[in-house]
């Protein structure tokens, strides 16, 4: 049974209500909060099957495609445009995502194969949908767009895996709508270390890292640090010309897990003037052992536990995937976790540490992300009830939402004019 957002946060209401300076009805006060902002998520992960063309003949098979596929319906993807619409979800960045191979020929092609196929889908979605969502290639067109009551779609690469040795893909992913793209996902790659193993390949970036930040850099795409090892973030951030995002990140402080990032990241973030993406996935966000565990059985069941996965098509990896997303409910239910608070939680400690002008919003919706009071696009509300709730001001949470990510966007794009 899908309960209602409410259902999470009644103790949320209470604690709004009680506020002495807050207006009568507080729930609805966060709600007009809500409703005027710009709400910019920058992680949500995709099939490369993402809005397909032509739907199967066979009746059933079709309302299967169409579930997990048509984003014009409520299906069991956690962000489809049914569910933006009722959570007042503006904006997302679509994720091009590939599966981590060995470094390669072999798998750089491949990689390179899967992330077009992944490109394709996005164009395609909005080709196939231009009443509901466009996409955006700039921060003024995430504006404009809103502007237009538009859906926005903006694209962003996971791992730099997949340009292989070839600098000159970077701008040619760039001209695919690309304008944030991640060094590492788990497991080094050619450009540098990942939080995992820990046991370093380059000690930070390695010299074709070094130049594809530099690449980065000229055409306009943002060096995103999620995923990546300390001393490679430390890199980055040390031969970036322009500011960095961690596009979806929690604080380490709060869990000590190797996906977040210690206070000496958050503050080298600032001091870089980028922004932190809070990561709204539950064991990044809280220690929860038992869980874990059973989440592992899980994966390995379903054939897709942590380095055993490179050999799956996207199509296979995403019916897996499926399955996973079913089975961890009774998980979930079994050994609670992370929940709406815990969320504001890490966002709270990134803004302590390194300031309201560096931090922002990053689900990993459809990549594992989901909370209690926050499992898919349309309880987004719950956001910033609990951001309101605290005592944040509208001007904090539109920061939070999307303001600080747009100006590092903006300063991207000025290093890159600046170039020419």
């Amino acid at each position: 049974m899908r309960r209602n957002p409410l259902f999470y946060l009644a103790p949320v209401s209470l604690a709004l209500a009680a506020c002495s300076n807050l207006p009568s009805d507080p729930i609805a006060y966060a709600d007009e909060i809500h409703a005027r902002c710009l709400t910019l998520d920058t992680h949500k992960d995709i099939s490369s099957q993402l809005a397909p063309e032509q739907l199967p003949k066979d009746p059933d098979t079709a309302k299967t495609y169409r579930e997990r596929y048509d984003p014009t319906v409520r299906g069991n993807q956690q962000v489809d445009f049914v569910k933006m619409r009722e959570g007042e979800y503006d904006c997302a960045f679509f994720i091009v995502y590939t599966s981590q191979r060995k470094l390669t020929a072999a798998g750089y092609h491949g990689a390179y194969t899967e992330a077009k196929k992944k490109f394709t889908a996005i164009h395609r979605m909005c080709r196939l949908y231009p009443e509901h969502i466009a996409l955006a290639t700039t921060a003024a067109d995430v504006e404009r767009l809103h502007n237009e009551g538009k859906l926005i779609a903006c694209i962003g690469i996971e791992n730099g895996y997949p340009m292989g040795l070839d600098l000159k893909r970077i701008e040619e992913f760039h001209e695919k709508g690309a304008r944030y793209m991640g060094i590492a996902h788990n497991g080094h790659t050619q450009l540098g270390d990942s939080h995992t193993p820990t046991k370093p390949m380059h000690n930070g970036l390695s010299e074709l890292g070094v130049k594809a930040v530099a690449e980065m850099n000229r055409v306009g795409i943002m060096v995103d640090v999620s995923h990546a090892s300390k001393n490679t973030m430390m890199h980055a951030l040390k031969v970036s010309l322009a500011p960095v995002i961690a596009s979806h990140s929690g604080a380490r402080a709060l869990n000590d897990h190797s996906r977040n990032l210690d206070d000496d990241q958050l503050r080298a973030i600032a001091d870089n003037n980028g922004v932190v993406q809070c990561v709204a996935l539950a064991s990044f966000l809280k220690s929860n052992p038992e869980h874990r565990v059973a989440i592992g059985a899980l994966r390995k069941d379903l054939g897709i536990a942590r380095g055993t996965t490179g050999d799956l098509s996207s199509d296979e990896l995403q019916k897996r995937f499926a399955k996973f997303a079913t089975a961890r409910k009774e998980v979930d239910a079994k050994y609670p976790g992370a929940n709406v608070s815990t969320y504001v939680d890490h966002i709270e400690h990134i803004i302590k540490v390194a300031g309201i002008d560096h931090v922002g919003i990053g689900s990993d919706f459809d990549g594992g992300g989901g909370i209690a009071g926050w499992r898919d696009a349309s309880e987004s509300r719950n956001v910033t009830r609990e951001l309101v709730r605290r005592g944040h001001s509208e001007a904090a949470i539109q920061k939070i939402w999307s303001g600080n990510l747009l100006r590092v966007w903006r300063e991207v794009e000025a290093v890159a004019a600046a170039s020419k």
